[in-house]
């Protein structure tokens, strides 16, 4: 009997051309594999790096953004691959870039990641100027092109310190409208973004594919926002109960066809958080 009716959900399931199970979630607005900052983890991974990766393993999780720390990079990709987690995108000190951006491209293929994420630019805190802005288009363009030559694609995560104002906009729209495309993209933080005064709906439909990554997180409703790119950590709360508007966020981000959705999370509540975000994207 047991088999009779398995067997004749089966059949249906041809016929409607749906997957028997389908992964919960995959069927609404989030329809990404579901990925996770290792930053996230950063109070975890010392303490035990493999029980760290089985705790996300066990979420769901299938993609990581960001490099082993101390463990050897080709260990680090083995042991995330024997947990059915990939690597697309890995992390790079601005310092890293200009001084040496083929090392950079070649500890990211040991990862196999496709994306160099860089989430800083060096500057005096809370006084980032057109000259650091300047600067920044510069060098990005040129680790960015070395990136390119060996299969990967730079992108810049933006921190909210870049809304300082400039012209008819700010220094983050000098930043993309002055790096070349060919070489340089980016990576929207929805927390810094909107920390920073900015509209992340707005960005995304204005520079469209020149967003290729996002990295999801809530804030704590009515906290005070400067341009310094800093705030208390504690301020991270579990996806849908902050004041980010994540639904539409993702709804434009699916429409230019971002593909890699990172949760981050910098609160000291991650173990709970988390499970609690993940839970929310499926019920979109």
């Amino acid at each position: 009997m047991v088999r009779y009716i398995l067997s004749g959900v089966f059949i249906l399931s041809i016929f409607t051309f749906k997957p028997l199970f389908a992964q919960k979630g995959k069927m609404g607005l989030y329809k990404a594999p579901f990925g996770v900052q290792a930053y996230t983890y950063r109070n975890y991974f010392p303490k035990d790096f493999v029980a760290t990766l089985d705790t996300i393993a066990k979420l769901g999780i299938t993609e990581l953004e960001g490099g082993g720390g101390r463990i050897d990079p080709a260990d680090y990709r083995r042991l995330c691959n024997e947990r059915g987690i990939s690597i697309p995108s890995t992390g790079a000190g601005y310092d890293d870039l200009v001084a040496d951006p083929r090392k950079v491209a070649e500890t990211a293929k040991i990862y196999g990641a496709e994306f160099v994420m860089c989430a800083w630019i060096p500057h005096e805190r809370g006084q980032f100027t057109l000259a650091d802005a300047q600067k920044a288009v510069k060098d990005f363009n040129a680790a960015g092109k070395v990136l390119s030559e060996n299969g990967l694609t730079l992108c810049y995560h933006a921190h909210g310190y870049e809304f300082q104002p400039y012209g008819d906009g700010t220094l983050l729209d000098y930043i993309i409208q002055n790096t070349d495309p060919k070489y340089v993209s980016f990576e929207m933080d929805v927390f810094w973004i909107h920390f920073g005064g900015g509209d992340c709906v707005k960005l995304l439909k204005k520079y469209k594919d020149r967003w290729k990554l996002m990295h999801l997180k809530d804030m704590k409703p009515g906290i005070p926002k400067d341009l310094t790119g800093g705030t208390d950590v504690e301020f991270n709360v579990p996806l849908g109960t902050g004041e980010v508007p994540i639904k539409k966020i993702i709804k434009q981000a699916n429409k230019i066809g971002i593909k890699h959705f990172f949760i981050e999370d910098e609160s000291s509540r991650v173990l709970i958080q988390v499970p609690e975000s993940i839970a929310y994207l499926k019920s979109l």
